[in-house]
This record gives structure tokens, C-alpha cells and sequence, in this order.
């Protein structure tokens, strides 16, 4: 998660805790008569079917933790699962560690889209529970699979694996290049803190990255410091430039980053730092405001300390546009049968390059509760440890279970795939009114 890097939540966010005593009040939409049982008793069956393959399959990633670029393991372990259950497979998909399962069933029918992330977080290995989200991706593949064959119902299944959400917004990389073309809509899910058995669908925060580089010129730090133009107080005047920002931005919205420099020596003056600076806000629109606002603390600072800057943008992932009518239908499902709706907790005060693909078709992204301890949320050591669990996977099979069955339905179902244009087309007229 960049969901991607968490973030401290201020008081003005909602933070759920395992010892809370007042549970949260979802938003419970009236839970109404389920689109095809039969086909759900599909995939519920083939899900327990699969169960002790799916565990064995978490664990394995859980236990060979990889950084975004660099899933070799991982891309190796989900190919050959997938081609052994009949899965035609692509490794190195456009990159090094992606793939592409995809299965046919019948002639023409649409094509519903599924991701698996796989990396991992430096030093604390799967603390934002990847090993889940993979997991998850194949259980709702082969589970729709198994309903094509069953049901006798025309479609494709296109399973992404999709390396380096972690700050390296792999799935950026793969839309641009056309990864996601052939999909009519997407679907994964998130493990976070939250009330067990509550399925969120709130959406995160739009993200950009900036790298900013103080140039200046060394000198003796005692002998001769005015010879010297330090790079390394631009870096903190930049730092304290956007400390005294914060009094004017909206408690929603987040600027945080880390110092990098080069040969420091503290006897030298240091002629190079690097600030590395996220810039977060509810909405795309919101978040490119701020950068304009930020912006000029970095460069406020090189006027003050005689240092040339570079401000360098390092991309950008964007808000999660939850499609309406692919929402609506796994909340109903997961009320009927599996636990809570909530549009609380989630990911959302956190980032995902899924945002991306919200904006570029039909897609849902849900979080789903985990048993967390306190101070144990994503990115930290206890939800390493979280992520590992027998109740952890449990929680994942009942949100792909409801995830297959709403990507069933989007294949079969003619009118509801029109309403999940329609909600997706109706979204963007309103992005595009902001």
C-alpha cells in the first residue's frame, strides 16, 4: 500500500483499534435477494475445495518476502500454480516480475479482470499483507473458472500479477503499457485493521512522489564554512518550509517524506542532500493543489541557502473511484453471507496505484478486517505477523468469494454490466465537472 506507505492518521480520520469498546455503525445498505446462489455455491465450494492449496500458497509468499522490481520467487510460485490449474500463462509480462494468467471459456462473452500484488516492505517483509492480496487474486480466478465451466457461461478470466505496488506503482507501469486494455472491469482487495467480519469500501488518498535535490559546494566546516553553500540545511529549510505549511492544509491531507545524502562527514560541508517527499489528498484534483503549495517550500529554501534544486516528480497514483454498481453488489453478497459493509476504515487514509485503474475502467478495490494488535496496523511488524494468520485467510476467502461472484455476474449479466458503465461514465462526467 502505498498503500503505500501508511501514514500517521490524524484525530480528524477515523482509527479503529482492536481494544475499542464502540464498534463502528456501518452503512448497512438493505440487504437484498442474491444474483444466481447457485452459482455462489460454486465458488464457495471450489474456494473450500481449494483451501489448503490457498494457505500453503500464502505462506510460501509470506515466507520469501521481495521488494517491488524484484519478485522472483513470487512470479515463479504463482505462474506454475496457475498453469496447473489450467491457466495459460505469460511470465514477465511487460516487466521482469508480472505475469498474465487467462482462461476462455466459450466464444466471445466479456472479460473481467483480477490482481495479485507480490511485494514486499524493506526490513519488514509483508507488514501490508501482499501475501493476502495474492492469494486472493488466484482464489477469485480459479473460483469464476470453475463457475464458467459449471454454469456453461461464455467469458475470460485475466489475472494480473503485478509486481512493485510499494512505491514503484507497478500498475501504472502496466496500464501505459496496455496491460489492462481487454478488461470490461477489475477487481482485488486489501487486508487493514478493522471490526472482524467488515468489508470497507471507502476509497485512499491520491498520491505524488517528489524527489528534490539541493546542489551546493564543500568546504572545511570549521576552517573556512563561508566558502561553502550547504545543501544539506536547504534539505531542512525545505522540511520546516512545509512544517509551517501545514497550518494552512486541510487536516485530510498529508506531506511527509525522509532526508538522503552523499559522503556526509560532519566536518564537511555537505554539497548534496535529497528530500524524498509525498504529497497526499483525498482526491487527484486535491493533491495536484497541494504540489503547487509545496512546491515553492523547496525552492524558497535553495534561494535561502545559495543552492541550485531539482524538483523531480516520481509519479503519481490517484484516489480509488469504487465503481458504484460493482460496490453495491458485493456489499449485498457479503451482508447476505459473510459480515458488515463499512465506508470507514479500509485503506483509507493510505495510497494504491489501483487508484489509477479505478480512473480507467469499471474497477472495486475493498478492504477487508484482519485480527490486528494494538498499534499493529499495516507497515509495522505486528501486521507482518497479522498477515500469517489462520483468521487472516479466512477473512480473505469469504471477500474473494464475493469478489468472484460479482465478477460472474458482470460476465452474464447484461443489464447490470450497462448499470456498471453507466455508474463508471457517470463518475467520470464528475471528475471531470471538478
Amino acid at each position: 500500500m502505498c498503500i503505500s506507505e501508511h501514514t500517521h492518521i490524524s484525530s480528524s480520520s477515523p482509527v479503529w483499534r482492536p481494544d475499542d469498546k464502540a464498534q463502528p455503525t456501518p452503512k448497512k445498505p438493505g440487504a437484498t435477494e442474491l444474483y444466481r446462489p447457485d452459482i455462489l455455491e460454486t465458488i464457495e465450494t471450489t474456494i473450500k475445495e481449494l483451501n489448503a492449496e490457498l494457505r500453503e500458497l500464502s505462506l510460501d509468499i509470506h515466507a520469501h518476502p521481495e521488494l517491488g522490481f524484484v519478485e522472483y520467487h513470487a512470479h515463479d510460485v504463482y505462474t506454475t500454480f496457475m498453469e496447473k490449474h489450467g491457466f495459460k500463462v505469460e511470465k514477465k509480462y511487460h516487466l521482469d516480475t508480472a505475469w498474465r494468467a487467462t482462461y476462455t471459456h466459450g466464444t466471445g462473452g466479456r472479460t473481467i479482470g483480477v490482481n495479485s500484488e507480490m511485494d514486499a516492505l524493506k526490513g519488514i517483509g509483508h507488514a501490508c499483507g501482499h501475501n493476502l492480496i495474492g492469494m486472493s487474486g488466484v482464489a477469485v480466478a480459479l473460483a469464476i473458472k470453475a463457475a464458467l465451466e459449471k454454469h456453461d457461461i461464455s467469458g475470460k478470466i485475466s489475472l494480473l500479477g503485478t509486481p512493485a505496488e510499494e512505491g514503484g506503482s507497478g500498475k501504472v507501469i502496466l496500464l501505459d503499457k496496455g496491460a489492462y486494455k481487454d478488461m470490461d472491469a477489475c477487481l482485488m482487495c486489501h487486508p487493514a485493521p478493522g471490526p472482524i467480519g467488515s468489508v470497507s469500501l471507502s476509497s485512499c488518498l491520491a498520491l505524488q512522489r517528489l524527489t528534490i535535490e539541493y546542489f551546493g559546494h564543500t568546504a572545511h566546516a570549521a576552517l573556512s564554512p563561508w566558502e561553502g553553500k550547504n545543501a544539506l540545511d536547504a534539505a531542512v529549510l525545505g522540511y520546516n518550509n512545509i512544517s509551517a505549511l501545514r497550518q494552512q492544509l486541510r487536516p485530510t491531507h498529508r506531506v511527509h517524506g525522509i532526508f538522503e545524502g552523499k559522503d556526509w562527514a560532519p566536518n564537511i560541508i555537505p554539497d548534496y542532500a535529497k528530500f524524498i517527499c509525498y504529497v497526499r489528498a483525498p482526491t487527484r484534483e486535491e493533491m495536484q493543489q497541494t504540489v503547487k503549495r509545496v512546491t515553492p517550500c523547496f525552492e524558497a529554501a535553495a534561494l535561502a541557502t545559495g543552492c541550485e534544486v531539482k524538483i523531480i516528480s516520481m509519479g503519481a497514483t490517484f484516489d480509488l473511484r469504487q465503481n458504484k454498481a460493482l460496490a453495491g453488489d458485493v456489499a449485498n453478497i457479503t451482508l447476505n453471507k459473510y459480515g458488515d459493509i463499512d465506508y470507514e476504515w479500509g485503506i483509507r487514509s493510505a495510497s494504491t496505484d489501483f487508484g489509477n485503474i479505478t480512473y480507467a475502467l469499471p474497477a472495486l478495490h475493498p478492504g477487508f478486517a484482519i485480527p490486528t494488535i494494538n498499534d499493529g496496523g499495516n507497515h509495522t511488524p505486528g501486521f507482518e505477523q497479522s498477515a500469517a494468520t489462520i483468521a487472516a485467510h479466512n477473512a480473505c476467502l469469504d471477500v474473494s468469494k464475493a469478489l468472484a461472484a460479482t465478477g460472474v455476474r458482470v460476465l452474464i449479466d447484461d443489464k447490470f454490466f450497462a448499470e456498471v458503465k453507466r455508474t463508471f461514465e457517470e463518475d467520470e462526467k464528475l471528475r471531470g465537472s471538478l
